[in-house]
């Protein structure tokens, strides 16, 4: 599967001397990170899980820290992945980057960095990409046709929230994961298993690194798609200047089914049967009225809302079973890229991060991502003003039927399972939105009035 060589642990700051030095600096800055998921709960202990020197004297740390928070500080804690640099002085460029001047420990004096805003340190990690093996706590390797060209410059990206990636040229993207849970991450297994089944509508792996035990994804280097547009924003543009966007739109969903496809080739499936329908109605149910309690405005829709997931009950218990898969889990119009010769790619296949790894790696109809991509493109429509309710009719019918044409099975012959997939993903927007962007409820709040009243 990949090329490896073993190579020496080169560790020797102990954990607790390295957290004498990190302790203070990492309780201030650490809860200020986009992608820190513990936010609005004091940290009161950080634990190291690992430490690994991937540049010597410590000038280049890789860390796995445990942030412990209550209410549940007595457990294990969130573990996120660091990439700390540690300097005498630090060039004008990388002030933004610091996170603290250290006073105390064996780094005393040094001043503590994010070191995914050095090129000279993300550099090293590209190196570490390229030559397969062992160092420290880390496990490196490298796909057996994976290149990886020199002199790369590389580059951070800085609209990411739950992790962070650095472009290297216009070749390649490495993604770091930050707040990580032992097992294979889903945004490394698919589009693995996709490469090995000859599809090319998404990235291939060049390379990854992992824990040594193998037991967690840290990072993924894989292609990067210069000059590709970003589906949101294309379909922005097309709203914006009043173009149709149902030929896009329609090649979407043969995109769509594509990967679909070679997924269900490439991994197993498995048949949803009377228990497991049920389950999933009832879960949809929960997540619907739990929602309700925290977003006041979504109370005069749970009765009709409820019939989504009673209706998907109802089938299972007259027998009614449908296939389920391994399917992206995150589908939307900004996790999918349009080549400029119109080729789309689909990006991005972690999940939602807040949920559980064994929930993001779970079959499901393909009917899920079909959804996913739906709400989509009524986001964009309500996005631009004024609302263009037939814009995302029309996308909507396109992507459905560009998805039947690859696959021979058109999602909106199976109603039932589609509205409750819609409802529910349109149920976690309106508890995002109350949460992170109150100005934009009124979205998914209008999609749950529409799917209220649905028979």
């Amino acid at each position: 599967m990949s090329e490896t060589a073993a190579r020496p642990a080169t560790s020797t700051l102990g954990h607790s001397e390295l957290l004498s030095s990190l302790d203070p600096l990492l309780r201030e800055w650490l809860p200020r990170q986009r992608w820190f998921a513990g936010k609005g709960r004091p940290v009161t202990e950080l634990t190291l899980d690992s430490v690994t020197e991937l540049r010597p004297d410590a000038t280049l740390l890789h860390l796995l820290l445990r942030a412990h928070q209550p209410p549940a500080d007595e457990g294990p804690g969130d573990c996120y992945q660091l990439l700390i640099g540690t300097a005498d002085a630090l060039p004008p460029h990388l002030a933004p980057a610091i996170i603290g001047h250290i006073t105390r420990g064996p780094l005393t004096g040094r001043t503590a960095y994010e070191a995914l805003h050095d090129p000279r340190q993300t550099a090293v990690l590209l190196e570490r990409l390229r030559l397969p093996g062992t160092l420290g706590a880390l496990s490196f390797h490298r796909e057996p046709d994976g290149r990886i060209p020199d002199d790369l410059t590389p580059r951070p990206l800085a609209a990411e929230q739950s992790n962070s990636s650095v472009v290297y040229g216009d070749a390649l993207i490495a993604k770091v994961f930050r707040r990580v849970l032992p097992g294979t991450n889903p945004d490394l297994e698919l589009p693995l298993a996709l490469a090995h089944e000859g599809c090319d509508r998404v990235p291939a792996p060049v390379a990854w690194y992992e824990s040594a035990d193998g037991e967690t994804t840290l990072g993924v280097l894989q292609p990067y798609l210069a000059g590709a547009a970003d589906g949101f924003d294309l379909a922005l543009k097309h709203l914006v200047e009043q173009r149709d966007f149902t030929a896009e739109a329609r090649e979407l969903g043969r995109a769509t089914a594509e990967v679909h496809t070679a997924l269900a080739r490439a991994l197993p499936t498995v048949t949803y049967t009377r228990v497991q329908l049920e389950q999933l109605a009832a879960t949809m149910t929960r997540r619907l009225e739990t929602t309700a309690q925290q977003v006041p405005a979504l109370h005069p829709y749970v009765p009709g809302l409820r019939t989504a997931f009673e209706a998907l009950a109802d089938l299972a218990a007259e027998g009614r079973t449908w296939r389920a898969q391994r399917v992206h889990g995150d589908l939307h119009l900004g996790q999918c890229l349009r080549d400029p010769s119109g080729f789309w790619r689909l990006i991005d296949f972690e999940g939602e991060p807040s949920r559980p790894l064994a929930e993001r790696r779970m079959p499901h109809p393909p009917h899920r991502d079909v959804a996913g991509m739906l709400r989509s493109f009524d986001y964009a429509a309500r996005s631009h003003r004024p609302w263009n309710p037939e814009w995302s009719d029309a996308c909507r019918a396109a992507y459905c039927a560009g998805y039947a044409s690859a696959s021979g099975r058109d999602p909106r012959t199976e109603p039932v399972l589609l509205r409750a997939y819609e409802t529910d993903k349109a149920v976690y927007e309106a508890l995002y939105e109350a949460r992170h962007r109150p100005d934009w409820l009124p979205v998914p709040m209008a999609a749950l009035a529409r799917l209220a009243e649905r028979p």
